[in-house]
């Protein structure tokens, strides 16, 4: 296969990823609705009944917001992770196990004396080791990957057991705790959230320059910046709403710099190319000379790091380290929903990591929202089972030869 063929390959799988960003537009509206609902409907309800000091009014306000997106980081932060072995076809349901894992021994290191920092850079190589040994299986033994990461769901339990055989450990370290305590002063949040919209920007007019010399259809002036005036209008209010309760978290910025970082990888490099063209047809990819079971094994070790990663946040905003919060809880299934949520495929090929930071919040949004209105936990279950459910209905509606009559 000569070099220009691979290219005309990669790039036709290019350009069917760039039409997937406009995949954010669903998962916002169900987010408005979702806010609105809890935000304005609720209130009124309570006004018309006589109870306008109800606690329910309190979900837009600046406390409330800046918690759900605090509770919503770990979520989102393996949701960014798993949506990396998405675009393969693959799934992971051992990553919320190997974060446990992570931040329990993170636990361990730092009673014993090691810096935090220093066990914060060991626990991530622990995890990216993890993540690549699932990786190796699946990609050299052949072994599916449900059947990998399950077995590693149950024996990656079990060693966090070992590791924590009270079930709870607290986390002191300063180094550690600063890292959902330490405040971004409200100018420089300001700062930082123009540069993301400046970045948006940018990114934005070069997919339209790559779509132009590809000879392929580009949005309108009109629509392009649009996209842009309302993500910075997005970004401005968090970034000003969180600024009027406390300030912007480090944590946040954190996770919105790893995801750039994957987002960067995943659209605008060869390897990024590669995890969509695997992805949406593997018996193409590897028949022009792509190294598929080596992509496998990184896609793994990604979300070992960002597994990893999700660990080092919980434990810091937590202040502790549990079995029942990473291994034994619904984190796992929320982080593959809020995948799914934000438009990535179980099928493979289509998928955005900034979409799944959006599926998080509509997650984190309904837990809380729900928690407000005094909602019990099975009324809960079954409300983000429903949503769940909708969200891979329509991924797989949307799928080219849905109405083949297989």
């Amino acid at each position: 296969m000569q070099p220009e063929a691979k290219m005309t390959f990669l790039d036709r799988f290019s350009a069917m990823r760039e039409t997937q960003f406009g995949a954010f537009v669903p998962v916002l509206l169900a987010l408005a609705a979702i806010w609105g609902y809890f935000g304005l409907v609720l209130p009124l309800i309570d006004l018309m009944s006589g109870e306008a000091d109800s606690f329910r009014a309190i979900f837009l306000s600046p406390r409330n917001i800046y918690n759900l997106f605090m509770q919503s980081a770990v979520i989102a932060t393996l949701a960014v992770g798993i949506t990396i072995v998405l675009l393969l076809g693959d799934i992971d349901l051992s990553a919320a196990a190997t974060a446990g894992v992570c931040a329990a021994l993170l636990g361990v290191l730092v009673l014993s004396g090691v810096p935090g920092w220093l066990a914060c850079i060991i626990v991530i190589f622990v995890g990216i080791v993890m993540g690549a040994a699932q990786g190796l299986l699946i990609a050299y033994v052949g072994i599916p990957s449900f059947v990998v990461t399950l077995a590693g769901l149950l024996g990656y339990q079990g060693l966090m057991q070992k590791i924590l055989p009270t079930g709870n450990l607290n986390v002191g370290d300063p180094f550690v705790r600063g890292i959902a305590r330490v405040l971004i002063p409200d100018l420089w949040g300001i700062v930082l959230g123009l540069a993301v919209v400046g970045m948006f920007a940018y990114a934005n007019l070069r997919k339209q320059s790559r779509r132009k010399t590809l000879g392929l259809e580009q949005d309108s002036p009109l629509a392009l910046w649009s996209q842009v005036i309302a993500f910075a209008a997005i970004v401005v209010a968090v970034v000003f709403t969180l600024n009027a309760y406390r300030s912007l978290p480090l944590l946040l910025v954190l996770l919105v710099a790893i995801t750039a970082l994957l987002g960067w990888i995943t659209t605008s490099t060869p390897y990024g190319r590669s995890l969509f063209a695997v992805g949406g047809n593997p018996e193409s990819a590897r028949r022009v000379g792509m190294k598929v079971k080596r992509l496998r094994v990184s896609a793994f070790a990604i979300v070992g790091f960002m597994a990893a990663i999700g660990g080092i946040f919980g434990a810091s905003r937590y202040g502790s380290v549990s079995y029942t919060a990473f291994a034994g809880g619904s984190l796992l299934l929320e982080a593959i929903g809020a995948a799914v949520i934000g438009g990535t495929s179980l099928f493979g090929g289509r998928g955005s990591v900034w979409n799944a930071i959006l599926g998080a919040l509509v997650i984190g949004s309904l837990g809380n929202g729900l928690d407000l209105t005094g909602a019990s936990a099975a009324d809960k279950l079954m409300v983000s089972g429903a949503i769940l459910l909708l969200a891979v209905a329509i991924d797989a509606l949307s799928r080219p030869g849905n109405g083949s009559g297989r």
